[in-house]
């Protein structure tokens, strides 16, 4: 029930979300209207750093502060994908390769940043430039599901291959996709919303529960905390009142033993 849009038209949530490594961990929704890059610039407006993306062509419009690297477990759906169509002898080696990859970072997943790095720079890189020459050497019609995978591969290379010297990032963005999946399987059972307000909340309300869960909280502890704790805040509670109320400073948080665990991993990883 969106003015100036019928019943049938989609409208869109976003998520965005800090890296696992990340000690204080966020999950934002947000609503919008439209999947066009002006709202991706709305959502990152003056954000500075490393954004993990797939190929959508919205993120172009990025500012130059922010660098983009890409998510290997979309390129790799996009080739088992093909595989269904062209053959699974075809697209065998460069399944096998990102398989491989992804193997080594399920071993690496605990240990730190700097760690990761060192790993990944000693033996995913050899990896990736098997990769690589199979796609130069691959003859296939560009037109067919294969081709426009190679064509997927070859346009997001930059971004793909940038994850080497980036530690603190994932090889894949599937923990954002497991938060959007949170909503998909949810609203079968909320019915979806019947107005803007209605999704606005959806997304606080998501916003919320996630970011509690990510951070070890029982949401239905966290959101009864709040429900108590706020109301003895002014009405024009200033943004430093409100951020003690944040997932991470609710007793009982795990983020300050989860980052200690972390560095004896790392530790005994280096």
């Amino acid at each position: 029930r969106e003015s100036g849009k019928a019943a049938t038209a989609k409208s869109y949530m976003w998520v965005a979300r800090t890296v696992k490594q990340c000690p204080q961990q966020i999950i934002l929704y947000a609503y919008s209207k439209t999947r066009s890059g002006t709202f991706a610039q709305k959502l990152y407006q003056n954000f500075t750093g490393i954004l993990q993306c797939d190929g959508y062509a919205g993120y172009n419009l990025l500012a130059n502060s922010v660098t983009r690297v890409g998510c290997w477990a979309h390129v790799r759906r996009k080739f088992y994908d093909a595989a269904q169509v062209n053959g699974k002898t075809v697209a065998s080696v460069p399944l096998t390769l990102i398989d491989e990859m992804f193997a080594h970072e399920r071993q690496w997943q605990h240990f730190s940043p700097r760690v990761r790095r060192r790993r990944r720079r000693s033996q995913i890189r050899k990896l990736l430039k098997r990769f690589w020459k199979w796609i130069a050497s691959a003859q296939v019609l560009p037109k067919s599901r294969l081709g426009k995978t190679i064509t997927y591969a070859v346009d997001q290379r930059p971004t793909l291959d940038r994850l080497i010297n980036i530690g603190m990032m994932d090889w894949s963005n599937n923990a954002s996709e497991r938060n959007m999946k949170r909503l998909v399987i949810g609203r079968k059972n909320w019915l979806f919303s019947t107005s803007p307000a209605g999704a606005r909340s959806t997304a606080i309300w998501l916003t919320l529960i996630e970011s509690a869960k990510a951070n070890g909280i029982d949401p239905r502890a966290y959101i009864t905390y709040l429900l108590k704790e706020l109301p003895q805040q002014p009405d024009f509670a200033d943004p430093a009142q409100l951020a003690v109320y944040l997932p991470w400073h609710y007793p009982g948080a795990w983020h300050q033993n989860k980052k200690t665990t972390d560095k004896h991993q790392a530790k005994n990883a280096a």
